[in-house]
């Protein structure tokens, strides 16, 4: 239940009250607001004398600025700029983005951006234009195709010249970007998790429908790694090396037939499927030639953008979208605001775990959990 400005703003001042000083992020974290709410509360509520805002971090009046753990003390990022490269601000991207924004915005920095659109070489192009422009410090998600760089490619990205945080990437030990800060989500996992709900059901056969992106591999992983433990029987993998990221037709027959035949001739009953987006469009095509969801082939779907939004609402396994975006832009921040006299903490691989969502397509009631 959200609360009212008026109750939020009492439940601040109870908060602070009882711990001294706190960290702004983690107060809004706690109050479940974003970082740009609880600032605005936070400077309204110091207006009126009620509490003093110091640092990043909200005091109790009266308290020393002493009182405030070093650690949990982020100073201000005023007049700080921060570039953002992405491939693309649409699907996916846009929730990472809101993620950046709250916190580079609860900071008082602010935010320049980059669109690559997936273009070869955009990447290095758009980092040196920010970079030339002024930016302090860049969150970048290179175009890697299998999400991480082959070989050397995409060494440059250790060598900005400027703090550096990857988002929703990762590189290989030995690679020269193998030690900058990076924070990504777990999409092996998520994955695994999916196939391990579907397995608490019954369904010991489940196949895997998967777009041609940088999020394939590491689902393939989770996949095969989860129907490993799991003692799950093998079936028959739907090859989609050969599809192109913009020949939809093509993906989209094949997926088709590469379930039928699964349904039809190899006795499976459930299907993890990326995205959901593929999933609405899939669905209503099995269910036209007989093919029943959840009766016949239960199915969850990776992401949720939409699923929630179908006829029959999807299952799926959700990335934190929003909370990458939200801890790179902290790590970040931390890195230029740092004191340059106190030696700085080690860097840091960030994997966030994908959340499960259960509605109605895999079978089980909706909100449940194994």
């Amino acid at each position: 239940m959200r609360l009212h400005v008026d109750q939020r703003h009492e439940r601040v001042l109870e908060i602070v009250r009882e711990r001294g000083s706190i960290r702004v992020a983690e107060l809004a974290r706690e109050l479940g607001v974003s970082p740009v709410t609880l600032r605005r509360d936070v400077e309204a509520l110091a207006a009126a004398g009620r509490l003093q805002r110091m640092h990043g971090a909200v005091v109790w009046p009266g308290g020393a600025a002493e009182q405030i753990p070093r650690q949990s003390a982020a100073p201000d990022a005023e007049g700080l700029v921060i570039g953002l490269v992405v491939p693309t601000n649409n699907y996916y991207y846009p929730e990472v983005m809101r993620g950046v924004r709250e916190v580079v915005d609860a900071h008082g920095a602010r935010i320049t951006i980059g669109i690559t659109n997936y273009l070869p070489g955009e990447d290095a192009r758009q980092a040196a234009r920010l970079i030339a422009a002024g930016v302090d410090g860049l969150l970048i998600t290179p175009t890697w195709d299998e999400g991480a760089p082959r070989g050397d490619e995409g060494a440059w990205v250790a060598g900005l010249g400027v703090p550096t945080v990857l988002m929703e990437r990762w590189v290989p030990h030995g690679h020269p970007a193998a030690a900058l800060d990076r924070v990504r989500s777990d999409h092996g996992h998520g994955a695994a998790e999916a196939v391990r709900h579907l397995a608490s059901l019954g369904h010991r056969k489940v196949g895997l429908v998967l777009q041609n992106s940088p999020t394939a591999r590491h689902l393939a992983f989770g996949y095969a790694s989860a129907v490993e433990a799991l003692g799950l029987e093998r079936v028959p993998q739907l090859d989609a090396s050969d599809d192109s990221p913009l020949d939809h037709v093509s993906h989209f027959d094949r997926a088709y037939g590469y379930l039928c035949d699964l349904v039809d001739d190899h006795g499976v009953t459930a299907a993890l499927i990326h995205s959901d987006a593929d999933a609405l469009t899939l669905i209503p095509r099995l269910q036209a030639r007989g093919i029943r969801v959840p009766e016949d082939l239960a199915v969850v779907a990776y992401d949720d953008e939409v699923a929630a939004l179908a006829d029959q609402p999807l299952s799926a396994a959700a990335p934190a979208k929003r909370e990458v975006g939200a801890r790179a832009a902290e790590l970040l921040l931390a890195r230029l605001t740092a004191d340059p006299e106190v030696p700085q903490g080690p860097r840091q691989h960030i994997d966030l775990l994908p959340e499960l969502r259960i509605r109605t397509s895999c079978g089980s009631k909706a909100g449940a959990s194994d």
